[in-house]
């Protein structure tokens, strides 16, 4: 909490209450000694801690990144926030809701207003189904609209994605479409609720670099046109740089550092956060 104390005051004299807070969560995972083991007593089930005491707050019409290596925490952090996982302990307070006491019930209606942009836009859309049956389903689902109206917003947000003539991608199928056009489609469908967070997991990391440029710029507009609020996860410095307002640096389950985006490059305090921006000289520059 003194982390964000330091970093976060240009956010708290903007607005009082943080959309999203993140109050010392963990997520623990017991590994069991195999059984042999547990006979002769000679070995203890090990601990595993994924995501270990992780205080956030995240304002409204802010891009939040969340950076570090791989396997230290950053994925699973957005899915306990999402409650996709409950976490071992702590709270994850969205619009003043502790999530973690909601039943699977009472958080439905949260969810329309959670949504996430996942890393692999193949794998997260529905091959039997067209695109437009993607982007309009979570309206009927969340009894949002009628069929006919679901339909209609449905091309709107295909036009908002830059996917036209919306009549001709309406019809196709995913398995029709390059690599960002099907993330393009993602973020289309998770827009489609009008969600206050979005949570971005590597949402450009399998795409090529020119593409990324696009899908990047694309989300930025639609920040500004939507009013959204973002947490951005990635391993990509060049990336954070170019998205986020903030960064928190994670290791090993933990944040270690949280900065304006411009302080964190040009003055990082934590070791493995210049140890991180070591690694990419040519961010530090300018």
């Amino acid at each position: 909490r003194q982390l964000q104390q330091a970093e976060g005051l240009a956010y708290r004299a903007r607005t009082q209450e943080p959309l999203l807070r993140l109050v010392d969560v963990k997520q623990y995972y017991t590994l069991e000694a195999n059984p042999l083991a547990r006979l002769l007593g000679g070995q203890r089930p090990k601990v595993i801690k994924a995501v270990d005491g992780v205080s956030l707050d995240i304002y409204p019409g802010e891009v939040v990144g969340l950076v570090g290596e791989s396997g230290c925490g950053k994925s699973t952090l957005s899915r306990t926030i999402l409650q996709l996982i409950k976490p071992t302990s702590g709270r994850v307070e969205f619009c003043g809701t502790d999530l973690t006491t909601l039943s699977p019930q009472a958080l439905r209606p949260q969810r329309r207003h959670l949504q996430m942009v996942f890393q692999d836009p193949h794998a997260c859309l529905n091959p039997t189904m067209t695109v437009g049956q993607s982007i309009a389903d979570p309206l009927i689902i969340h009894g949002l609209a009628s069929r006919a109206e679901a339909e209609q917003q449905a091309h709107d947000m295909l036009a908002h994605v830059s996917l036209t003539p919306t009549e001709e991608f309406f019809h196709r199928f995913p398995g029709d479409l390059s690599g960002g056009q099907q993330q393009r489609v993602a973020i289309a469908r998770a827009l489609i609720t009008k969600p206050k967070l979005v949570i971005c997991d590597e949402p450009v990391s399998m795409l090529d670099a020119t593409v990324q440029t696009q899908v990047l710029d694309l989300m930025l507009a639609l920040k500004r046109d939507f009013n959204l609020t973002y947490l951005f996860i990635t391993h990509d410095l060049w990336v954070a740089r170019f998205m986020c307002d903030r960064i928190a640096v994670m290791q090993a389950g933990q944040l270690v550092e949280l900065a304006p985006t411009q302080t964190l490059f040009t003055a990082p305090q934590h070791p493995y956060t210049q140890t991180l921006l070591q690694a990419v000289p040519v961010l530090t520059r300018g």
